[in-house]
């Protein structure tokens, strides 16, 4: 039996060191996740997150026993989420390291010819250890190297001492420009320089101390759930599957911008050195009201055949008016037989909206439950 509350504080078990495993600022807090799931669902039961981010409403209900999919679209969440409810084995983890690491003299005349950005903020031994992280982990293919490559995106960049990089924020990897400006504003041209490998060892034993978290048959598809769930509902009808809980936030309205939030760690795992020059393929979506709508349309649409008779779709959204009107619109259309009730959360914290940007007086989330 599983100890919720060691999974929610602190880091006594092998649930809670993986739990937090990735800073990613569109997240569940983790005793929401717990508590939805514990509510909503019972052992046994199949629940579904076509917006998975990092992967906390699958871990949470890997943990407590319910078989738990999730679909991704932003690869740095999708690596977050699949590593933790499943890392591979340490030693190959390891064993791919030092790998990685012996190779990295052969990248020291690409080192030199990249922008002068990378060279201020990482010293030279550590930007030669990336770029060959960078050109040769398999990390969409090979289970260890994508526990290795989320590892080392975790460390990617932050506070100098904690990270392998100068000073930046965690969550977010701010312009070029405005970092390089800010390091010469506060002394900090020359970044540090250390070994990578011994720094890496150290923070993987620690994650490892308390072994494998124990969870149930889950895993998070990386793709777009609009064309994933239509094989998925195929597979589910072809295997007798009915989900009982759908729980999810989708992406914010005009808020969400995954590739200029993480260019940095999206750099690491094969895109642009400049980050302007990325062309977001799904960026539209969260912009254009037409396709926003069109994005959850489907997308909730494609669930209606998956959800079993009794189930429970659980909504959190933000409060803004267009935002929250459209979403329970949508889900009103396609689920028109279940119970509706609205939660009207009163967070303290600073929510994703006004984080990134939300400067209405409609702030906050809130969510909309509809159950049968």
């Amino acid at each position: 039996m599983i100890n919720v509350g060691n999974v929610v504080k602190g880091y006594k078990t092998a649930e809670a060191r993986w739990a937090r495993f990735g800073p990613y600022y569109a997240m569940f807090p983790l005793d929401f996740a717990f508590e939805v799931v514990q509510k909503y669902s019972k052992e046994g039961d199949y629940i579904i997150d076509p917006f998975a981010g990092r992967g906390s409403s699958i871990f949470a209900g890997g943990v407590l026993g319910r078989h738990s999919l999730g679909i991704e679209i932003n690869p740095i969440g999708w690596l977050y989420g699949t590593v933790k409810i499943a890392p591979a084995e340490k030693d190959k983890v390891i064993q791919r390291l030092i790998y990685i690491y012996n190779k990295k003299e052969l990248y020291k005349k690409d080192a030199s010819n990249l922008p002068v950005f990378y060279r201020m903020c990482y010293g030279k031994n550590v930007l030669k250890f990336l770029l060959s992280v960078r050109n040769n982990l398999d990390w969409k293919h090979d289970h260890k190297d994508a526990t290795l490559m989320s590892i080392i995106l975790v460390y990617l960049h932050g506070k100098i001492g904690e990270s392998l990089s100068n000073q930046m924020q965690m969550t977010k990897a701010m312009g070029m420009n405005y970092s390089m400006n800010w390091w010469k504003s506060k002394n900090l041209s020359q970044p540090p320089d250390f070994d990578p490998l011994d720094f890496l060892l150290e923070r993987i034993e620690w994650r490892y101390k308390k072994g494998y978290p124990q969870i149930e048959e889950s895993r998070i598809v990386l793709g777009d759930s609009t064309q994933e769930l239509s094989k998925i509902a195929e597979r589910a009808c072809d295997n007798d599957i009915k989900f009982r809980l759908l729980f999810t936030s989708p992406p914010y309205y005009s808020l969400t911008d995954y590739h200029k939030d993480q260019w940095l760690r999206l750099w690491l795992i094969g895109g642009p050195e400049i980050p302007e020059t990325n062309k977001e393929k799904y960026r539209g979506r969260f912009n254009d009201k037409e396709d926003y709508c069109k994005l959850l349309d489907t997308t909730f649409g494609s669930c209606v055949p998956m959800m079993d008779k009794k189930s429970t779709i659980y909504v959190r959204t933000d409060k803004r008016n267009w935002t929250f009107n459209i979403t329970m619109e949508i889900l009103r259309k396609h689920f028109p037989k279940h119970k509706l009730s609205i939660v009207d959360r009163n967070i303290t914290k600073r929510t994703q909206t006004e984080i990134f940007g939300n400067s209405s007086s409609e702030k906050g989330e809130i969510d909309i439950i509809l159950t049968k």
